[in-house]
């Protein structure tokens, strides 16, 4: 994407958001990957958070079809919005329970499933133990209760 391409859809972004009435401060980058990551700060943040961060997610898909039909070439992007870091400290959450049930299923040879996640979350869970040797994961269900299922790679 051009640099012109970027300031015309980062502008949309910012104009986006002020509608709610409910945003302070909203920063607009542009990553190597083709993603426009929107970086969200909000007083009251619950609203555009909603219940487990669906409300966020929607507001995400919203977006991402705003800037789609403002896109002048049809330039393959990603949007990725973070509300107070509210997805940046969930991933870390998420890191922790991963390793915590990994290192039980190595000890304890038993396969483990962790709670209904959405993709974005089973995502942050396989990356984590992707590097490890000693267990494996999938994703297993159907949506909305789709989950990770940890399993030994060693036998008894």
């Amino acid at each position: 994407m051009t640099p012109q391409e970027f300031e015309k859809l980062k502008s949309a972004c910012e104009d986006f958001f002020k509608q709610t009435g409910l945003v302070s401060e909203v920063a607009v980058k542009n990553q190597a990957d083709s993603t426009i990551f929107v970086d969200v700060k909000a007083d009251e943040p619950q609203f555009l958070i909603g219940e487990r961060g669906q409300t966020l997610s929607e507001i995400q898909r919203l977006l991402r079809a705003v800037l789609r039909r403002k896109a002048e070439s049809p330039t393959s992007f990603y949007v990725d919005v973070d509300i107070n870091d509210y997805k940046k400290k969930k991933a870390e959450y998420l890191k922790e329970v991963a390793l915590t049930a990994a290192d039980e299923v190595a000890i304890t040879k038993r396969e483990k499933e962790l709670s209904p996640m959405s993709s974005y979350e089973r995502r942050v869970v396989h990356t984590e133990l992707a590097s490890r040797t000693d267990v494996a994961t999938e994703s297993v269900g159907e949506e909305p209760e789709r989950r990770v299922k940890i399993k030994s790679r060693l036998l008894f």
